[in-house]
């Protein structure tokens, strides 16, 4: 059992404790990181959130507190008060900031006795699934505390930044509409509606366009948002924006205003001066050069298109491809020529899993020799065109893939980012910030039959792209005010200039294949609101959780979310999605439907 605190008040944090408060008395608080007993003298190494402090007490001194230290263990929590004395000199920590003094302690209670933890705080080599079950014990790591510190002075900084430049925080609801539009939503029945359904908010899209007519021309949130869909290690199914919109304003005014704001937060957060402004490349460029609309800027490896120099060409690989209309591209890992060939049959399985058919491959040796199945299909003349064409020269290994376009753009964008992290071609320590414009309006559903909003149906169209097209060809090329914030080969954000006229978001809707009664029951409170005096705005919304990952060098947003879902959207902490009792369905009017043996 544990003691009172009563009489005993904090004075310091551990790690805060130094050469200053040489002679004073303190009281530290906080959980056993180690405890080491050396003939007649125990030493306690205290952690708490701010770091490590060393207590000490002696038999000969202190006898009742030796006798109480000896009974401490791992993780107890303990109240501490002691005298701070310096180190001897051989006893210096270099690595602690409290390494040059230790507190003789002079008062000890044991506040929590702790049972032996699933693993070490201090533990390296844990399971994710471990450190998941036992989460409120990884959150103790140093990692993860700085982590989590991180994301706060991010958001903290967001706050401040927006409030200076004159934008108002407001809150939008969490229980809106479903919408027929975007990911699957989370659904919460209505007791009170028997029968009807809120939807956790994807985002507070539509809500924060109505602020634009109400006259709050500069709003933000941290906003809070739900997405029903399959997870990633850069994906959680709630997720945290900051939320902006401001009102007559153009992309230009958006992208000054972020990369101010991207600049504050780096610095706030992690201490880092960053370059602005950002580049800047088209989503076209940016497909064609990299097959990618977040590309990582931090390596070369550029896509090549080789459509016109193979068309018409017996290797029916390649000509089948063109002939459907599709493309034939690839790109040269430069100094790769001495890649085993198990290593080149991992990047084939690269480029299948992103549902491309095969890929061809050409190793050009250090002194001029060419190794490749394509030698069967093509004469050296041809072989040598391809190889120029893909600048290759010897010790390069190049890849070349066909198929449809939006095909051979993900297998080979997925390929140069694998050989990029193979070899090690991108500086970790880089922040390569770039902006994707002009991105797709719409995005064309093959199993549907119909167009998607790419962005979402509230997306501008480009001015020189209207009137929007008849045929679904022309359409697909149809660009949107739209623009993406990449960092580093992820998206931090994405934003646009939205439609501010009735008529045209009429327009917009009747493209998606809404008819005029569809769009008014699933947006109807929205369109209204357009008629009654909406100035031109547009936003962005950046992912606090993405942003957090990567400043902290992190490979996934489990390692700053404090209690983040699993891939199957669960929680390995709580158990949660649970079975409720009947009582609770038979409330809402649900019955389930659902086997839920085996």
């Amino acid at each position: 059992m544990g003691e009172s605190m009563k009489g005993m008040k904090r004075t310091h944090y551990c790690g805060e404790v130094t050469e200053k408060h040489l002679g004073e008395t303190v009281t530290v608080m906080g959980w056993v990181n180690k405890r080491r007993h050396l003939s007649h003298l125990i030493f306690i190494m205290l952690r708490d959130r701010t770091g490590l402090v060393q207590t000490t007490c002696c038999e000969n001194t202190a006898p009742d507190i030796y006798e109480a230290a000896k009974n401490v263990r791992g993780e107890y929590v303990l109240a501490i008060k002691g005298t701070v004395t310096a180190r001897t000199a051989e006893n210096i920590n270099a690595e602690l900031s409290t390494g040059k003094i230790e507190i003789d302690i002079t008062e000890l209670r044991v506040l929590s006795e702790a049972e032996v933890p699933p693993f070490q705080v201090t533990d390296t080599d844990v399971g994710m699934d471990l450190r998941l079950k036992h989460r409120y014990i990884d959150l103790r790591r140093t990692e993860m505390q700085n982590n989590l510190w991180v994301r706060h002075r991010v958001a903290q900084s967001a706050r401040r930044f927006l409030s200076d430049d004159g934008f108002i925080e407001i809150e939008t609801p969490v229980l809106f509409k479903s919408s027929p539009e975007g990911a699957r939503d989370y659904l919460v029945a209505s007791r009170v509606n028997p029968g009807s359904f809120y939807a956790l908010v994807q985002s507070p899209q539509m809500m924060k366009q109505m602020l634009m007519v109400s006259g709050f021309d500069k709003y933000f949130q941290l906003a809070k948002c739900y997405r029903d869909e399959d997870l990633r290690a850069d994906r959680q199914p709630e997720f945290t924006q900051i939320d902006i919109e401001l009102s007559f304003a153009d992309e230009e005014d958006i992208f000054a205003l972020m990369e101010r704001g991207m600049k504050k937060f780096c610095m706030d957060a992690i201490g880092r001066e960053i370059t602005v402004p950002f580049k800047r490349l088209p989503y076209r460029e940016a497909m064609d050069r990299f097959g990618s609309d977040k590309p990582d800027m931090r390596f070369g490896l550029e896509l090549k298109n080789l459509t016109e120099i193979l068309r018409g060409c017996d290797f029916a690989a390649f000509s089948t491809a063109i002939e459907n209309g599709g493309s034939v591209r690839g790109i040269n890992a430069e100094g790769c020529a001495d890649t085993p060939r198990k290593q080149i049959d991992a990047y084939v399985e690269i480029a299948k899993e992103n549902k491309a058919k095969g890929l061809s491959w050409i190793v050009i040796s250090s002194d001029g020799e060419i190794k490749t199945a394509l030698s069967k299909f093509f004469n050296e003349s041809k072989l040598n065109e391809i190889i120029q064409a893909l600048d290759g020269k010897p010790g390069d290994l190049l890849f070349i893939c066909s198929d449809k376009d939006e095909t051979v753009f993900d297998a080979l964008g997925a390929l140069r980012c694998a050989v990029a992290k193979k070899r090690g071609l991108a500086d970790e320590n880089e922040f390569n910030f770039l902006w994707v414009t002009e991105m797709p309006l719409f995005e064309w559903s093959e199993e549907d039959g119909r167009f998607y909003a790419k962005h979402h149906p509230f997306t501008s169209p480009m001015e020189e792209d209207l009137p929007l097209p008849d045929s679904t060809e022309k359409r697909k090329a149809v660009r949107a005010r739209a623009y993406d914030l990449v960092l580093n080969g992820y998206e931090l954000g994405g934003g646009s200039i939205r439609i501010h006229r009735k008529e045209v978001q009429e327009i917009m809707f009747n493209a998606l294949g809404f008819t005029a009664e569809d769009a008014q029951k699933a947006f109807g409170f929205f369109i209204d609101a357009l008629q009654y005096g909406t100035p031109p705005h547009g936003g962005i919304a950046l992912g606090l959780d993405r942003i957090s990952m990567l400043f902290c060098g992190a490979d996934s947003l489990r390692e700053v979310i404090a209690f983040p879902k699993v891939k199957d959207a669960s929680c390995p902490l709580s158990g949660a999605p649970s079975v409720v009792e009947q009582k609770q369905l038979d409330e809402l009017g649900i019955k389930i439907n659902i086997n839920r043996e085996g």
